[in-house]
């Protein structure tokens, strides 16, 4: 018999910073757990598998511990959800064959071991370049403003993508404390950043590249690449 079931589809890799301090300020921070549980729960709900990685593996520093917020809540009670973020892979141990996609979670944290990962420069140039998704939200788009493709462009250059603002983050009192501007770095890249108002969703999305502006694009970015992987 013909069998005419597709193939299941490839796990997602999440990956979160390890970084735990915004600069020298003395602030702590990590990844921005809202921003890991709304895109997680889109996967979730349409049964694609995800896994965790985060740049120097095991328990990554967590902020925004919000547990009003209900899916934050729904995960952060669940001790399979704990246990998967407790215990993250090690970024540079990451066969990138395994995954249909990877995204990046956002938090001030990634601002600082994003950018020169070679780990994040090797996972995200193979999975594109086998036809994968790159998924990122507000400070995860940090992961993209070195990632370069096999033709040396990098891979942002052309594309449209949305980050956290530079008025967002002089909103919020970081701009003199972040290593650089992400909206700016990314357009100095060749992106077309485009913004909504502060703390309003923006989701851009361009081919196989999804990006999302701040927390509250986090499930926007979810569904689009549940949509481009459910195809």
């Amino acid at each position: 018999m013909h069998d005419t079931t597709s193939a299941p589809i490839k796990p997602v890799l999440f990956v979160l910073t390890s970084h735990g301090t915004k600069g020298d300020t003395g602030q702590p921070t990590g990844y921005y757990l809202g921003e890991v549980t709304h895109p997680l729960a889109q996967l979730d709900d349409a049964g694609i598998p995800v896994e965790f990685a985060s740049i120097r593996g095991g328990e990554p520093p967590v902020d925004g511990l919000d547990l009003d917020d209900p899916v934050n809540a729904r995960y952060w009670n669940d001790p399979r959800f704990r246990a998967a973020v407790g215990h993250t892979l090690r970024l540079d141990e990451a066969d990138a064959a395994r995954y249909s996609a990877v995204f990046f979670a956002g938090g001030h944290g990634a601002m600082w071991d994003f950018p020169d990962s070679p780990a994040v420069q090797r996972v995200t140039r193979a999975i594109f370049e086998a036809g994968g998704v790159i998924g990122a939200v507000c400070h995860g788009p940090a992961a993209l403003v070195n990632v370069t493709l096999s033709d040396g462009r990098h891979l942002v250059d052309g594309r449209d993508v949305s980050a956290f603002t530079d008025d967002e983050e002089r909103a919020v009192g970081l701009d003199g404390t972040v290593p650089f501007l992400l909206a700016d770095t990314l357009r100095r890249r060749g992106a077309r950043h485009h913004a909504a108002p502060d703390w309003t969703p923006k989701v851009m999305v361009d081919g196989r590249l999804v990006t999302g502006q701040n927390p509250q694009s986090a499930g926007g970015v979810g569904a689009a690449m549940r949509d481009l992987l459910s195809r």
